[in-house]
């Protein structure tokens, strides 16, 4: 998955320039749409990956995950149970699936990763409306603001689903413990 989303954020900034640099030299309007357009989507894929990166050269996978911030709200299970997460969740990607994988971390260590994960979707799901800003410039709010919600709903199914696997992480390692205490 990560090959994808770093081709993508690639072609697409590739493109933002080749269709502004059009624009500038024919004056064609679908010139700047198109840059528009790869620029937007250039802006999310570009983003999430700085944030990833930040967040891994910050926290490098370590966290608390007894921090009161990691913990569920009372009302969350009911939410997720209404939300359905549990059937859901076995569809989403996965960006770097090695590093929730057991057989070659601790769950301790997974833990510490679900709780990075989190904080990357949950500061990209703020970031996803900066380009509500560009409506300024190019006009087009009905653009910007749907890309945008968008955008920021698929990271908030992301964050979710942290959450709401990340009590069971915990719950197992417990478990684990207890055991290793007989």
């Amino acid at each position: 998955m990560s090959k994808t989303i770093k081709l993508i954020a690639v072609l697409t900034t590739v493109l933002t320039v080749c269709f502004a640099i059009f624009y500038r030299v024919y004056s064609i309007k679908i010139f700047l749409t198109l840059a528009i357009t790869f620029g937007v989507t250039a802006y999310h894929f570009v983003m999430r990956l700085t944030v990833g990166r930040l967040f891994n050269i910050f926290m490098g996978n370590r966290a608390d995950y007894n921090h009161p911030w990691y913990r569920l709200r009372p009302w969350e299970n009911k939410l997720y149970k209404a939300l359905n997460v549990k059937r859901w969740k076995k569809y989403m990607p996965t960006y770097d699936s090695s590093l929730f994988d057991p057989s070659r971390h601790s769950w301790d260590e997974i833990a510490q990763a679900m709780c990075q994960a989190e904080l990357v979707h949950e500061t990209i799901f703020v970031l996803s409306f900066l380009p509500i800003v560009a409506i300024v410039w190019f006009g087009s709010p009905a653009v910007f603001i749907i890309t945008s919600v968008l955008a920021a709903l698929l990271d908030l199914s992301f964050a979710v689903m942290q959450r709401y696997n990340r009590p069971r992480v915990i719950k197992h390692i417990k478990a684990l413990e207890r055991a290793k205490e007989r």
